[in-house]
Parts: C-alpha cells; sequence; structure tokens
C-alpha cells in the first residue's frame, strides 16, 4: 500500500481530524474516551499522522521539553498516545518517519543529550524498543541502571503518586486507556519473544491500564544500523505540515 506520513503541530489540527484520530484511538482501547483523548493530543506539540489515500490509519504524538540531568542540560521526547489500525499492522511507514524525525530534532540542539521517554501499555509498544536501540532502560539482558534515576524523575514529575519507583509501573487508581482484549493477549508466539515475556513480567497490570516507563538514549552510539541511517536522513520538507 501507499502510505503517506505527515507532522502537524498539534494546536494546527483542525475538528475533524481529531475526531478521526479519536475514533481511530477509541475502536482499539477500553477504559478511555474522547475527552482524555484530547486532553492528551492537547498536552503535545506534534502528530506524526499515517494516511492511505484520505483514510487515517495510524499515528503518534509526542512532546519535546528540556531538564537538568546531572548537571547537564538534556532535552526528552515524551511519547504520547499511538495507534496502527489493525488491518496495516506491519507496516513501517510511521517507524521509519518518526525515526527521521527524532534525528531533526538531535540536529537542533546536536550536542545535548537526548532521550526517549514512553510509558508502555501493551508488548507491540515494547518490542519497537530492541528495534530502535541497543539498549535502554528497563531491558532484560542489558543492565542500564543507570538511566533508572532519570525514569525516575521524569515520571515521578509527570505522575506523582501514581508512579511507583520499586516497579517502574505507573498505575492509575482509574484506567485511562488499555487495549481491547482481543488486541491485548499476547499469542503463542508472541509468547516466545523475550522483549514480550519481559514486558509482561515487569507490568502484569497492563490489561488494566498500568504502563511501564521506559528511557531510551537517542543517540547515533545507542542505535541499530538501519534506524542509524534514517536518524542521519536529511529533513524532507515533503513530509512536514505546519
Amino acid at each position: 500500500m501507499n502510505y503517506i506520513t505527515s507532522f502537524e503541530q498539534t494546536a494546527n489540527i483542525d475538528d475533524a481530524l481529531r475526531r478521526q484520530m479519536a475514533d481511530l484511538y477509541l475502536a482499539n482501547y477500553d477504559g478511555s474516551d474522547e475527552g482524555i483523548f484530547k486532553l492528551d493530543l492537547a498536552n503535545k506539540d506534534e502528530a506524526l499522522l499515517v494516511h492511505v489515500e484520505n483514510q487515517l490509519v495510524g499515528f503518534t504524538t509526542y512532546k519535546v521539553y528540556e531538564r537538568i540531568w546531572n548537571g547537564q542540560d538534556i532535552r526528552v521526547l515524551y511519547s504520547g498516545d499511538t495507534i496502527i489500525d489493525r488491518e496495516h499492522w506491519g507496516q513501517q511507514a510511521l517507524a521509519f518517519a518518526w525515526i527521521g524525525r527524532m534525528g531533526e530534532i538531535k540536529r537542533e540542539y546536536p550536542d545535548q543529550p537526548f532521550y526517549w521517554f514512553l510509558l508502555v501499555k501493551g508488548r507491540r509498544t515494547f518490542r519497537y524498543m530492541p528495534v530502535f536501540g541497543k539498549s535502554f532502560f528497563p531491558h532484560w539482558s542489558e543492565n542500564r541502571d543507570d538511566l533508572k534515576p532519570l525514569a525516575d524523575m521524569l515520571a515521578g514529575e509527570k505522575f506523582g503518586a501514581d508512579y511507583n519507583p520499586a516497579s517502574g509501573v505507573v498505575a492509575f487508581a482509574r484506567s485511562r486507556g488499555h487495549l481491547k482484549p482481543e488486541i491485548a493477549s499476547p499469542s503463542p508466539e508472541d509468547m516466545s519473544k523475550e522483549a514480550v515475556a519481559f514486558f509482561l513480567q515487569r507490568n502484569p497490570g497492563y490489561v488494566r491500564g498500568h504502563e511501564l516507563v521506559c528511557i531510551c538514549e537517542m543517540e547515533e552510539h545507542n542505535m541499530k544500523p538501519l534506524t542509524k541511517r534514517l536518524f542521519r536522513k536529511p529533513a524532507d520538507a515533503s513530509r512536514r505540515l505546519a
């Protein structure tokens, strides 16, 4: 299929597109509603949209902000809602465009350390971590406990008492969105994958909307070869909507 990716400032997304995004999200998630979705969208800077012809089939959102860590200015990319319509699982357009955009953001301040901060509520999202990075926190075989204090700081800032540093999980008293059971349940093939088994062990409450806090360095030394090539790719203005 011919997947078309584009980037839109969230402040510029019109009501019709917001409704399409909400409808796609709520078709795949329980425990949420349009108000929760729109609040999350309003707190993000930009959305990456994936269309086939004129149909929205997927998107992700994110916000970039600065913090001081170990006495140094750092940049943090915080991922928001992400969904791909089930008929389009397996496409790579969203991931490839997202990695390219992250490279653009890194080049704005090349000397500042850059981190990807995300909450993971489903195994498919967690499986993107080892595709992107050589190491991250938490990981089943790579010890990146050096990143745990940063994860604790960022999650504590945003979620307060809902974040449990001991488990590394954000557990809301009431779910703010969890995958529908027919999507959330792992297949036997999934269960054979290390990343999936690890995610389920670390976040058994994902079925109730619990979210595993993850941190990954967005630096070339931490990237797989394909990711590094996409990250270095020059900005393509045709992909951008402002």
